[in-house]
């Protein structure tokens, strides 16, 4: 099932989006929906009012989640091609609700940076409250799969060791467009991830060269807090990041983002300056 947060005038719905149009789900967003024990069958069986599929407005498809994870440093082939060993542990940090946005909402750059960047990655939504996740918890909990992209202020970034200032201004964080639900005897995801930057082909890999896929990430995190239906994981960006490039390469006022996820979706963003300290 694709499972969506769409606006609408009277506020946001919870909509299963099916080929002929998006069905309501009978709450306000899937933050909502997700809480409930049997979401999956509630999901399946909703019967509630229709959208058009053109023109729906996506939120990001938990719009205010508990916890948002991110993971650096999380692909075999672009760690080997930087010359450096695999990882023993993720490398971790986070981002907070406000950072998000839909799939095709303005990515809005922040005032005072002068390079930010682009990071495609697979997102993994969490359906069930996980502490202490065996494997086969872990894989059980996991709600879905979306799409993210981590776009992030480098300069800001590097300012210190610790990355969390570069990576959540914000509207900066495109989400979306839906949650493709996951059955719990699902195998690894295998999936190619694009990232095109008006127009140029600037990131493909495959998700099955992730070093920790979602099950293992699941598990590491219930180890540290307590995993919440909705909670969001980004699980890190291949190589063809901007600030890797020769010269480097950023996002400015204009710049199409286009980030997808084959089978899973597509956000399509475009960026717009922030406002100055001076014009608020």
């Amino acid at each position: 099932m694709r499972l969506a947060t769409i606006r609408t005038a009277g506020g946001t719905r919870a909509v299963r989006v099916d080929a002929d149009g998006a069905v309501e789900l009978g709450h306000d967003d899937l933050g909502d929906l997700l809480r409930l024990p049997h979401w999956r069958t509630e999901a399946a069986q909703a019967a509630g009012p229709r959208h058009d599929l053109a023109g729906l407005d996506y939120a990001p498809p938990v719009p205010r989640p508990e916890k948002v994870f991110c993971v650096g440093l999380n692909y075999r082939q672009h760690i080997l091609e930087m010359g450096r060993e695999l990882p023993e542990h993720p490398t971790l940090f986070a981002k907070f609700a406000r950072a998000l946005v839909g799939a095709g909402d303005p990515v809005v750059l922040p005032a005072g940076s002068t390079e930010v960047d682009w990071e495609a990655e697979l997102g993994v939504v969490v359906g069930t409250e996980l502490r202490h996740a065996t494997p086969e918890q872990a894989r059980e909990g996991i709600a879905g799969y979306t799409v993210v992209n981590d776009v992030t202020a480098r300069d800001f970034q590097y300012r210190t060791l610790q990355w969390l200032q570069g990576k959540t201004f914000e509207s900066s964080t495109p989400v979306g467009p839906w949650l493709v639900t996951a059955e719990p005897d699902d195998g690894p995801t295998r999936h190619e991830l694009t990232c095109i930057v008006d127009g140029e082909l600037m990131q493909k890999a495959d998700t099955g060269d992730l070093v920790f896929d979602p099950v293992s990430l699941v598990m590491y995190l219930s180890q540290i807090i307590t995993l919440v239906p909705g909670d969001l994981i980004a699980t890190g960006t291949p190589g063809g990041v901007g600030h890797a490039r020769k010269p480097p390469r950023y996002l400015v006022e204009g710049s199409e983002i286009v980030t997808a996820i084959e089978g899973i979706g597509e956000c399509r963003n475009v960026c717009r300056a922030g406002p100055s300290p001076e014009t608020r």
